[in-house]
Protein backbone atom coordinates (compact mmCIF):
# COMPACT_ATOMS: atom_id res chain seq x y z
CA UNK A 1 0.00 0.00 0.00
CA UNK A 2 1.10 3.32 -0.87
CA UNK A 3 2.13 5.34 2.37
CA UNK A 4 2.83 9.20 1.53
CA UNK A 5 4.74 9.72 4.98
CA UNK A 6 7.34 6.91 4.74
CA UNK A 7 10.77 7.22 3.79
CA UNK A 8 10.91 4.67 0.75
CA UNK A 9 7.51 6.74 -0.65
CA UNK A 10 8.76 10.28 -0.51
CA UNK A 11 11.83 9.69 -2.05
CA UNK A 12 10.11 7.86 -4.55
CA UNK A 13 7.73 10.83 -4.97
CA UNK A 14 10.19 13.29 -5.13
CA UNK A 15 12.36 11.01 -7.74
CA UNK A 16 9.65 11.56 -10.18
CA UNK A 17 9.01 14.58 -9.61
CA UNK A 18 12.77 15.73 -10.20
CA UNK A 19 12.69 14.09 -13.52
CA UNK A 20 14.82 11.52 -15.23
CA UNK A 21 17.98 13.64 -15.29
CA UNK A 22 18.39 13.74 -11.09
CA UNK A 23 16.56 10.72 -10.74
CA UNK A 24 20.23 8.76 -10.07
CA UNK A 25 21.02 11.15 -7.39
CA UNK A 26 17.90 11.21 -5.54
CA UNK A 27 17.60 7.33 -5.55
CA UNK A 28 21.06 7.31 -4.34
CA UNK A 29 20.75 10.16 -1.63
CA UNK A 30 17.30 8.48 -0.48
CA UNK A 31 16.79 5.00 -1.29
CA UNK A 32 19.94 3.48 0.01
CA UNK A 33 19.12 -0.82 0.51
CA UNK A 34 20.51 -2.23 3.85
CA UNK A 35 20.85 -5.79 1.35
CA UNK A 36 23.00 -4.74 -1.64
CA UNK A 37 21.04 -7.29 -3.89
CA UNK A 38 18.84 -5.33 -4.35
CA UNK A 39 20.03 -2.44 -5.56
CA UNK A 40 18.68 -4.35 -9.27
CA UNK A 41 15.34 -2.53 -8.21
CA UNK A 42 16.47 1.11 -7.34
CA UNK A 43 18.55 1.09 -10.86
CA UNK A 44 15.16 -0.70 -12.43
CA UNK A 45 12.86 2.31 -11.11
CA UNK A 46 15.91 4.88 -12.15
CA UNK A 47 15.97 3.35 -15.48
CA UNK A 48 12.05 2.52 -16.30
CA UNK A 49 10.13 3.87 -13.26
CA UNK A 50 7.41 1.83 -11.75
CA UNK A 51 5.24 -0.39 -13.49
CA UNK A 52 1.64 0.16 -14.10
CA UNK A 53 -1.53 -2.14 -13.50
CA UNK A 54 -4.36 -2.15 -16.82
CA UNK A 55 -7.27 -0.91 -15.90
CA UNK A 56 -9.23 -4.17 -15.47
CA UNK A 57 -6.29 -5.38 -12.58
CA UNK A 58 -6.36 -2.23 -11.18
CA UNK A 59 -9.91 -2.73 -9.89
CA UNK A 60 -9.41 -6.55 -9.15
CA UNK A 61 -6.16 -5.66 -6.77
CA UNK A 62 -8.16 -2.77 -4.71
CA UNK A 63 -11.52 -5.36 -4.45
CA UNK A 64 -10.05 -8.79 -4.41
CA UNK A 65 -6.29 -9.20 -4.75
CA UNK A 66 -6.37 -13.27 -5.03
CA UNK A 67 -8.56 -12.95 -7.81
CA UNK A 68 -5.19 -12.03 -10.20
CA UNK A 69 -3.47 -15.14 -8.48
CA UNK A 70 -6.53 -17.24 -10.24
CA UNK A 71 -5.72 -14.69 -13.75
CA UNK A 72 -1.99 -15.53 -13.90
CA UNK A 73 -2.65 -19.09 -13.49
CA UNK A 74 -4.48 -19.59 -16.32
CA UNK A 75 -2.23 -17.50 -18.52
CA UNK A 76 0.82 -19.59 -17.12
CA UNK A 77 -1.33 -22.94 -18.06
CA UNK A 78 -1.53 -21.41 -21.67
CA UNK A 79 2.21 -20.43 -22.01
CA UNK A 80 3.48 -23.97 -21.14
CA UNK A 81 0.93 -25.41 -23.55
CA UNK A 82 2.17 -23.05 -25.79
CA UNK A 83 5.96 -22.93 -25.08
CA UNK A 84 8.06 -22.48 -28.52
CA UNK A 85 5.00 -21.69 -30.89
CA UNK A 86 6.43 -19.13 -33.16
CA UNK A 87 3.29 -16.71 -33.67
CA UNK A 88 0.43 -16.91 -31.23
CA UNK A 89 -3.14 -15.26 -31.09
CA UNK A 90 -5.11 -14.04 -27.67
CA UNK A 91 -8.74 -12.99 -28.36
CA UNK A 92 -10.34 -11.09 -25.30
CA UNK A 93 -7.10 -9.51 -23.93
CA UNK A 94 -8.96 -6.51 -21.81
CA UNK A 95 -6.27 -4.49 -20.25
CA UNK A 96 -3.53 -7.43 -21.33
CA UNK A 97 -1.68 -7.08 -18.10
CA UNK A 98 -0.68 -11.01 -17.83
CA UNK A 99 -0.04 -11.59 -21.46
CA UNK A 100 3.45 -11.00 -21.20
CA UNK A 101 3.38 -14.36 -19.15
CA UNK A 102 2.40 -16.45 -22.69
CA UNK A 103 4.43 -13.46 -24.98
CA UNK A 104 7.48 -14.90 -22.43
CA UNK A 105 7.83 -18.27 -24.05
CA UNK A 106 5.91 -17.79 -27.53
CA UNK A 107 8.01 -16.16 -30.50
CA UNK A 108 5.77 -13.83 -31.45
CA UNK A 109 2.01 -12.48 -29.60
CA UNK A 110 -1.01 -10.95 -30.94
CA UNK A 111 -3.57 -9.57 -28.49
CA UNK A 112 -7.16 -8.24 -29.79
CA UNK A 113 -10.38 -6.73 -27.85
CA UNK A 114 -13.41 -6.07 -29.31
CA UNK A 115 -14.02 -3.03 -27.14
CA UNK A 116 -11.22 0.08 -28.10
CA UNK A 117 -11.23 1.62 -24.73
CA UNK A 118 -9.50 -1.83 -23.65
CA UNK A 119 -6.90 -1.49 -26.87
CA UNK A 120 -5.98 2.18 -25.78
CA UNK A 121 -4.62 1.27 -22.10
CA UNK A 122 -2.57 -1.64 -23.44
CA UNK A 123 -0.47 0.58 -25.73
CA UNK A 124 -0.11 2.76 -23.60
CA UNK A 125 0.94 0.89 -20.94
CA UNK A 126 3.28 -1.35 -23.66
CA UNK A 127 6.74 -2.67 -22.27
CA UNK A 128 9.81 -2.80 -25.14
CA UNK A 129 11.05 -5.99 -23.28
CA UNK A 130 7.46 -7.74 -23.77
CA UNK A 131 5.93 -6.05 -26.76
CA UNK A 132 3.24 -7.87 -28.84
CA UNK A 133 0.97 -6.07 -31.30
CA UNK A 134 -2.63 -5.20 -29.74
CA UNK A 135 -5.44 -3.89 -31.73
CA UNK A 136 -9.12 -3.66 -31.99
CA UNK A 137 -11.38 -6.80 -33.54
CA UNK A 138 -14.94 -8.34 -33.61
CA UNK A 139 -14.27 -11.76 -34.11
CA UNK A 140 -17.94 -12.10 -34.93
CA UNK A 141 -16.92 -10.14 -38.00
CA UNK A 142 -14.45 -12.98 -39.05
CA UNK A 143 -11.01 -14.29 -38.78
CA UNK A 144 -7.94 -12.15 -37.36
CA UNK A 145 -5.57 -11.61 -40.55
CA UNK A 146 -3.20 -12.97 -41.64
CA UNK A 147 -5.41 -16.00 -40.25
CA UNK A 148 -1.89 -18.49 -39.79
CA UNK A 149 -1.41 -18.42 -35.72
CA UNK A 150 -0.06 -21.22 -34.69
CA UNK A 151 -1.36 -20.86 -31.02
CA UNK A 152 -4.88 -19.28 -30.59
CA UNK A 153 -6.33 -18.89 -26.61
CA UNK A 154 -9.82 -16.93 -25.12
CA UNK A 155 -9.68 -16.48 -21.40
CA UNK A 156 -13.07 -16.19 -20.07
CA UNK A 157 -14.21 -15.09 -23.29
CA UNK A 158 -16.52 -17.46 -24.65
CA UNK A 159 -19.35 -16.80 -21.47
CA UNK A 160 -19.72 -13.02 -22.39
CA UNK A 161 -20.70 -14.51 -26.38
CA UNK A 162 -24.59 -14.44 -26.61
CA UNK A 163 -25.43 -18.70 -27.22
CA UNK A 164 -26.98 -17.50 -30.91
CA UNK A 165 -23.41 -16.03 -31.81
CA UNK A 166 -21.32 -18.85 -30.24
CA UNK A 167 -20.71 -21.20 -33.49
CA UNK A 168 -19.34 -17.53 -35.47
CA UNK A 169 -17.48 -16.80 -32.99
CA UNK A 170 -16.07 -20.07 -32.69
CA UNK A 171 -16.08 -20.64 -36.14
CA UNK A 172 -13.86 -17.31 -36.81
CA UNK A 173 -11.22 -18.25 -34.46
CA UNK A 174 -10.51 -21.49 -36.11
CA UNK A 175 -10.56 -19.58 -39.63
CA UNK A 176 -8.08 -17.62 -37.33
CA UNK A 177 -5.57 -20.62 -36.96
CA UNK A 178 -3.02 -21.99 -39.44
CA UNK A 179 -2.69 -26.20 -40.21
CA UNK A 180 -2.39 -27.84 -37.78
CA UNK A 181 -2.59 -24.94 -35.17
CA UNK A 182 -3.98 -25.31 -31.27
CA UNK A 183 -6.51 -23.35 -29.87
CA UNK A 184 -7.53 -23.27 -26.10
CA UNK A 185 -10.36 -21.76 -24.57
CA UNK A 186 -10.34 -21.15 -21.11
CA UNK A 187 -14.28 -19.92 -18.97
CA UNK A 188 -16.36 -20.28 -16.10
CA UNK A 189 -18.30 -23.39 -15.04
CA UNK A 190 -21.81 -23.11 -15.59
CA UNK A 191 -21.73 -25.09 -11.79
CA UNK A 192 -19.70 -22.29 -10.46
CA UNK A 193 -21.82 -19.15 -10.73
CA UNK A 194 -23.89 -19.76 -7.82
CA UNK A 195 -20.91 -18.35 -6.27
CA UNK A 196 -20.07 -16.01 -8.92
CA UNK A 197 -19.36 -12.06 -8.05
CA UNK A 198 -22.28 -9.65 -8.87
CA UNK A 199 -19.75 -7.67 -11.66
CA UNK A 200 -18.92 -11.53 -12.81
CA UNK A 201 -22.63 -12.67 -13.15
CA UNK A 202 -23.56 -9.14 -15.07
CA UNK A 203 -21.60 -10.34 -18.31
CA UNK A 204 -21.43 -14.08 -18.04
CA UNK A 205 -25.22 -14.95 -20.44
CA UNK A 206 -23.33 -18.33 -21.69
CA UNK A 207 -21.42 -20.65 -19.05
CA UNK A 208 -21.54 -24.34 -20.08
CA UNK A 209 -21.04 -27.47 -17.78
CA UNK A 210 -18.17 -29.67 -19.37
CA UNK A 211 -19.60 -31.77 -21.43
CA UNK A 212 -21.48 -29.04 -23.31
CA UNK A 213 -18.38 -26.89 -23.73
CA UNK A 214 -16.67 -30.10 -25.62
CA UNK A 215 -19.42 -31.21 -27.52
CA UNK A 216 -19.36 -27.39 -28.76
CA UNK A 217 -15.38 -27.97 -29.39
CA UNK A 218 -15.88 -30.85 -31.69
CA UNK A 219 -17.92 -29.50 -33.50
CA UNK A 220 -14.63 -28.12 -34.85
CA UNK A 221 -12.04 -30.33 -33.73
CA UNK A 222 -11.22 -34.02 -33.83
CA UNK A 223 -9.44 -33.68 -30.82
CA UNK A 224 -10.23 -32.36 -27.56
CA UNK A 225 -8.58 -32.34 -24.30
CA UNK A 226 -11.07 -31.15 -21.12
CA UNK A 227 -9.11 -29.86 -17.70
CA UNK A 228 -11.12 -28.53 -14.88
CA UNK A 229 -9.78 -25.68 -12.32
CA UNK A 230 -10.19 -24.94 -8.74
CA UNK A 231 -8.20 -21.47 -7.67
CA UNK A 232 -5.00 -21.78 -8.69
CA UNK A 233 -4.93 -25.69 -9.35
CA UNK A 234 -5.83 -26.89 -13.06
CA UNK A 235 -6.79 -30.98 -12.43
CA UNK A 236 -8.99 -33.30 -14.28
CA UNK A 237 -11.42 -34.44 -10.84
CA UNK A 238 -14.66 -34.50 -10.90
CA UNK A 239 -16.17 -31.36 -13.66
CA UNK A 240 -18.97 -30.40 -11.74
CA UNK A 241 -17.25 -29.56 -8.53
CA UNK A 242 -14.55 -27.51 -11.03
CA UNK A 243 -15.11 -23.42 -11.01
CA UNK A 244 -13.19 -23.45 -14.00
CA UNK A 245 -12.78 -25.14 -17.45
CA UNK A 246 -9.96 -25.62 -20.43
CA UNK A 247 -10.75 -27.03 -23.42
CA UNK A 248 -7.25 -27.48 -25.18
CA UNK A 249 -8.35 -28.22 -29.01
CA UNK A 250 -5.95 -29.79 -31.95
CA UNK A 251 -6.64 -30.73 -35.38
CA UNK A 252 -9.38 -28.70 -36.72
CA UNK A 253 -11.79 -30.30 -38.75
Amino acid sequence: MWNARSPLHVGLFTAIKSGRKNNQQMVQKTMQSRERQYQVMLDKFQEKGLSSFGLMTSQAWDDDPKRLTFTFARYKFVAKMFAGKENVLEIGCADAFATRVVRQDVGALTAIDFDPVFVEDVNARMSDKWSFKCFQHDMLSGPVPPANYDGIYALDVLEHIEPADENQFVANAVKSLAPHGTLIFGMPSLESQVYASPISKAGHVNCKSMPDFKALMQKYFHTVFMFSMNDEVVHTGYHKMAHYLFAVCCDAK
